[in-house]
């Protein structure tokens, strides 16, 4: 794009007085500023890096209704009435598998915590043989 970058040169004269330069202050309304997930107006920022593009990607229409859904939810459990949003996000996501890595389920298996009641059972039935070996 020829032009749309300016070269101005700066003597050394130029820096030796003091800048004349008026700052503005930031506009509070403006959706381009950086305010974190959520607007003062309590909107939802979807330009925020925290969103890590999923506003914009191929599933961001279907991101941006669960979100949207789940953030203005008066649901006594919090998103409950977004079921069908999320649905409808998470079958997006599983057409680009390659932009939304699933989970290997594998590596869920491992990092599942063991059984309580299978742990509970087994200690008991550890501790009546012991009872029963010392007896």
């Amino acid at each position: 794009m020829p032009g749309k970058d300016r070269i101005i040169f700066v003597t050394k004269e130029d820096h030796e007085t003091p800048s004349n330069a008026e700052l503005v202050a930031d506009d509070p309304n403006d959706p381009y500023e950086e305010h974190g997930l959520i607007l003062p107006n309590g909107d939802i920022n979807w330009n925020c890096p925290c969103l890590g593009g999923m506003a914009s990607g191929p599933c961001g229409e279907q991101f941006k209704a669960a979100f949207s859904c789940f953030h203005y939810s008066k649901e006594d459990v919090k998103g409950s009435d977004c079921v069908d949003q999320f649905r409808a996000m998470q079958e997006c996501m599983q057409k680009y598998p390659d932009l939304y890595p699933q989970e290997e389920e594998e590596e869920e298996e491992e990092e599942k915590p063991a059984d309580p009641l299978r742990e509970a059972a087994a200690s008991e039935a550890s501790a009546a043989r012991e009872a029963a070996a010392s007896s």
